[in-house]
């Protein structure tokens, strides 16, 4: 037995003579002594108990360069044996605010999904489902609940093809907030609801100005009164958008959650994210308080911060956990509101990323989205791999016009991997 490639090792300084070890394949969390370490790293001898328990959390592997093969097939592996099918349907790209960095501002207007469309839509999941799939869909936008008559028609088809062959269908919603009343909610949970995933920028004078309402009036107060009149009745993910000259001032808003009596364990996470710039590479106001890479110094230490913050709080954040670009995974589809499909929603707008259309079926997109573009010695041999499979190909785009290089996050995890890992050990189940 050799130790797996996609290894990191850590000093435990307050316990002398022991570390911490993070595999990032499995991301599994050891802490061992440094004999246990010195006789798994110099091929010393080890008990049956331990090698099967090591091998179990990916730190022990038959052999290095077997493990570099599998890592070569990985996606040609989880495709094969996914059953499951996620699809992103954008139903609309209109929006009730008018927030000034909106991604999708390049393209958005008036423009909404046609119930042949729709009919199509539904049409092509069924047809998975007959092939055995399970189906989920993420409602999307633009702001989806405005067309709340739209995705309740999908919902239910969908819902009732899935009793009818007897596989599983479930929807998320993206949603800002503003119209997810409780009324909403639970008009929706028979139909298949599973979670909703909004948007909170901060305390509220950040976020008035941030998310306004069409009429230029703050949305704050609407989306917190939601908030705590359907936390307890379906899962949220709460989000929210932050610079590099607002961030410190969000646990503001965590502490204010919990003024309001919204308990952290009815959350299903809590995740803020720096400003990014629009789909065709333009950002609102200063362009240095967008992020345009993760290895930003101000971008790794607001994620840090924040994300400490959010746990001493007792909110629940996103597990440490492999990664890779949506586009890797067959069975992940965004379609938008005419019915194109991508790879994923930043590339919406954009022809030359669109991979077909619900009509046409899905074209060949490995050369267009450079799919192998990791597979070479210097990323197989990265204990960061597991992490990133090259990472976001949108930054990449944005770079140079064309997917023609990895998106390397080697500068943000060389800073943030070790701190992430004793933010969980110290404070995941020990918030203050």
């Amino acid at each position: 037995m050799e130790t797996t490639n996609y290894l990191k090792i850590y000093p435990r300084d307050d316990k002398p003579g022991r570390v911490i070890l993070f595999a990032t394949r499995r991301c599994a969390t050891l802490e061992c002594s440094d004999s246990l370490w010195a006789t798994m790293r110099d091929g010393g001898e080890l008990t049956e108990p331990e090698i099967a328990t090591l091998t179990r959390l990916g730190v022990l592997v038959a052999s290095r360069t077997a493990e570099q093969l599998e890592m070569l097939d990985s996606f040609n592996t989880i495709n094969a044996q996914s059953r499951h099918l996620a699809v992103t349907v954008t139903l609309t790209l209109e929006c009730n605010l008018a927030c000034p960095y909106c991604f999708e501002d390049p393209f958005r207007g008036r423009f909404v999904m046609s119930p042949a469309t729709a009919d199509l839509l539904v049409e092509r999941l069924t047809e998975r489902m007959t092939e055995g799939m399970d189906v989920t869909v993420d409602f999307y936008g633009g702001e989806a609940l405005m067309k709340r008559g739209l995705l309740k028609e999908i919902a239910s088809r969908l819902g009732a093809a899935a009793r009818e062959l007897g596989r599983s269908f479930a929807f998320n919603i993206f949603s800002n907030g503003v119209l997810l009343t409780r009324r909403v909610v639970e008009e929706l949970l028979p139909l298949g609801l599973a979670a909703v995933r909004l948007t909170i920028d901060g305390p509220s004078d950040i976020h008035d100005a941030q998310r306004p309402f069409v009429s230029g009036s703050g949305s704050f107060a609407s989306i917190l009164a939601n908030v705590r009149d359907v936390h307890r009745l379906v899962p949220l993910d709460i989000g929210g958008n932050y610079t590099c000259d607002n961030y410190r001032r969000f646990p503001e808003l965590l502490d204010l959650l919990l003024e309001e009596g919204i308990d952290p364990g009815k959350l299903k996470a809590v995740c803020f994210s720096p400003v990014m710039p629009k789909a065709d590479g333009s950002v609102a106001g200063d362009f240095n308080s967008a992020c345009c890479s993760v290895n930003e110094p101000w971008m790794i230490e607001s994620a840090l911060f924040l994300r400490e913050e959010t746990l001493r709080r007792g909110f629940p954040v996103p597990k440490l956990r492999s990664g890779a670009c949506t586009i890797e995974f067959a069975k992940d589809w965004v379609v938008g509101y005419d019915g194109s499909i991508y790879k994923c929603p930043v590339f919406m707008g954009h022809e030359e990323m669109r991979v077909g259309s619900l009509a046409e079926g899905i074209k060949d997109y490995r050369t267009s989205h450079n799919l192998d573009i990791w597979k070479k010695k210097e990323c197989l041999e990265c204990a960061y791999l597991p992490l990133c499979f090259g990472g976001c190909r949108f930054f990449s785009k944005l770079k140079t016009g064309s997917i023609d290089d990895v998106n390397c996050i080697r500068g943000y995890l060389d800073e943030a991997l070790e701190r992430l890992v004793r933010q969980d050990l110290e404070l995941q189940h020990h918030p203050r």
